[in-house]
């Protein structure tokens, strides 16, 4: 019984003579340790350095699957006509086809030599006045002067029937004409771009203006920003175009209209009277950024070659 107490209290007591030996030889070992310390260091080092640096090559890769890495159009710039074509894809083979009109020819295209800022300013008037009447309560607001449909709160009312006889003080014959003359150029320089026949294109919806701030979503009628194919979207679409109404880095940051195309994306940044215009299938995959500030005024003007889904020009009633 001796001897094992004697073994266990041996045992207890190593502990404190490993730490007391230690203690004792610090002075000997200590330009060991800090020989270790710096290597340890070094090491720590490196692996920061090596994860920063890789980092960096993630967030440059990212940068340009995601980001901006070519621009067709800036907005400093005044464009007389810039096409650019692109393979169709198989989209348009799921509906039917109409000769002379459905896509055989895509692209996208970007002119300010159709629309004067003048005009621009007097159609943005137009959707601030219409959009005064409601507004939604998250960062995108939508006004449709065909149907009627109006952004109010998180839901739409017709803003014909919700206002009746008051819409007649808030537009005039005037607005609408210039919206209808705008509308036929737009149509007519689409199909000069493709090759078709204006005739043979029909206005569809929905066709409407919008405006756009940084205020947080409310619903899923807010989230503009999420990449998407027009055609799919909406079975009736052949072409899409958008008419600027505000400039880039002036009234907004952020809000390019970006064509997300393999390897890398093009992008178009707004400018007060520029039209964007492009075949609706997967060929033009796009998204907008968000708005980071500001508000971005714009509206998008829909085209298609099947009569059935085809709507007339607006009417102040």
């Amino acid at each position: 019984m001796r001897q094992k107490r004697s073994e266990l209290e041996a045992r207890r007591e190593a502990p404190q003579g490993i730490m007391a030996t230690v203690q004792g030889g610090y002075g000997v070992k200590k330009s060991r340790s800090q020989q270790e310390s710096r290597r340890k260091w070094l090491k720590a080092a490196f692996l920061i350095s090596s994860a920063v640096l890789g980092g960096l090559l993630s967030w440059s890769y990212l940068k340009n699957e995601d980001g901006v890495t070519e621009v067709l159009a800036h907005s400093s710039e005044s464009l007389q006509d810039r096409f650019v074509e692109v393979p169709c894809s198989e989209d348009y083979d799921s509906h039917k086809r109409f000769e002379g009109c459905t896509p055989r020819k895509c692209g996208r295209g970007i002119t300010d030599a159709l629309i004067t800022r003048e005009e621009a300013e007097r159609i943005r008037r137009i959707a601030e006045r219409g959009l005064s009447l409601g507004g939604s309560d998250g960062g995108a607001s939508i006004l449709d002067l065909h149907s009627g449909a109006l952004s109010l709160g998180k839901h739409f009312v017709n803003l014909y029937r919700y206002f009746g006889d008051k819409i007649q003080d808030v537009f005039t014959e005037e607005d609408f004409q210039l919206y209808r003359d705008i509308r036929q150029r737009i149509q007519h320089r689409i199909a000069q771009a493709f090759g078709i026949s204006s005739s043979s294109m029909y206005l569809t919806k929905p066709t409407f203006f919008s405006r756009i701030n940084n205020t947080e979503a409310k619903t899923a009628h807010d989230e503009y920003w999420h990449p998407h194919i027009d055609k799919v979207a909406y079975g009736s679409f052949d072409y899409t175009s958008l008419l600027y109404l505000s400039d880039y880095a002036e009234d907004f940051g952020g809000g390019r209209f970006v064509f997300m195309d393999v390897g890398s994306n093009k992008t178009v940044e707004p400018r007060s009277g520029r039209v964007s215009f492009f075949t609706s299938g997967s060929e033009n995959l796009h998204r907008v950024e968000k708005v980071r500030w500001g508000t971005r005024y714009a509206v998008t003007i829909s085209f298609t070659c099947n009569p059935d889904h085809g709507i007339g020009d607006p009417v102040l009633t």
